[in-house]
């Protein structure tokens, strides 16, 4: 019997529910000790996997005869469609202690209100999305906030400081997370009023590794573990980086297809997995009980197997850091 149950729901993202059920079913392929929940159209569920060959004692299925999208109000659709696939899917990932976590590539918005309400952690925070990005230096980055807080007072920031920092110690056994503040300059006099005034919070906290602002052109250089940001700013970066990393592996693509130069194609796939979103796994909310993580609207089904691996990690660091019994 598997020993990690993860809910997935398979409906609100933009790839489609087959392509997410593909996805869980690559998961469990990958992982042994996993097993999935799928909450969503019952009917698409199970002509999907009878087309495909998985371990079905692995699989359980409920169905939802709704689906909250993004042109959905987030807290509206969390209170009135309950009978979608998200609502179902978090309110059992919050009742269900053999559920371990949930992973969503629909609205975010309502996952973030939809987590606060049925996944809700012991000590109540603003939640906030923070992406893994890599970095310049080796290793890796948390991005926080990436766009569910887009309005913050600099407590919030400094709140989004130790969640991060909690997370980057348990999940990448980083002792002494160094925290960084998204600015206009790296001089303490830089930034706008919020940027001043959690430079000054964070620099008297004297449990936060706080090692100053960072500019917007070395966010990713590894300068810092966590980077802190309101969720405008921080959505921005992330959206850049994308953007960005996207356009020089299309040209490079482009120049390779020209010059039918074999080793470019193998920088290209170096590239595509370090850099594309569908081989990093997903956003994690922090501030959730349990967790809960944003897979990209457009995921494929490799990126769902790889955001299921991801939540699978982050437990089993949990359970390595604390004990099973504070899952």
């Amino acid at each position: 019997m598997a020993e990690y149950k993860i809910a997935i729901d398979v409906m609100g993202s933009d790839s489609g529910p087959e392509l997410m059920v593909e996805g869980a079913v690559k998961a469990l392929v990958a992982n042994d000790d996993l097993s999935v929940v799928l909450f969503g159209d019952e009917e698409r569920i199970e002509k999907k996997l009878a087309e495909l060959e998985c371990d079905r004692s692995r699989v359980e299925v409920v169905g939802a005869s709704e689906v909250i999208t993004n042109y959905d109000n987030p807290m509206e659709a969390i209170f009135r469609k309950t009978d979608s696939s998200l609502v179902k899917a978090l309110a059992a990932t919050g009742e269900r202690e053999d559920i371990v976590g949930l992973i969503n590539a629909g609205s975010t918005g309502a996952l973030i209100a939809g987590s606060l309400r049925y996944v809700p952690a012991k000590v109540l925070k603003r939640p906030a999305l923070a992406a893994i990005l890599p970095a310049e230096k080796g290793g890796f980055i948390c991005l926080v906030d990436t766009g569910a807080n887009i309005d913050c007072n600099a407590s919030q920031l400094v709140d989004f400081a130790h969640m991060g920092s909690d997370f980057m110690r348990d999940y990448y056994s980083i002792e002494h997370p160094r925290i960084g503040l998204l600015s206009n300059g790296a001089e303490e006099t830089k930034g706008n009023k919020l940027v001043k005034e959690t430079h000054a919070l964070l620099k008297e906290d004297k449990e936060l590794n706080f090692v100053g602002n960072i500019e917007g052109t070395n966010a990713l250089t590894g300068d810092c573990d966590v980077l802190v940001a309101d969720g405008f700013a921080g959505n921005q970066v992330l959206k850049n980086s994308e953007g960005i990393a996207r356009r020089i592996i299309t040209d490079i693509v482009k120049y390779a297809k020209m010059t039918a130069n074999t080793e470019i194609m193998k920088l290209v796939k170096h590239l595509m997995e370090i850099y594309d979103f569908n081989s990093l796994g997903g956003a994690i909310i922090l501030g959730a009980g349990k967790p809960v993580i944003k897979a990209h609207g457009a995921a494929n089904a490799d990126s769902i197997m790889n955001t299921s691996a991801m939540l699978l990690n982050i437990v089993k660091n949990r359970d390595l850091f604390y004990g099973k019994d504070n899952r």
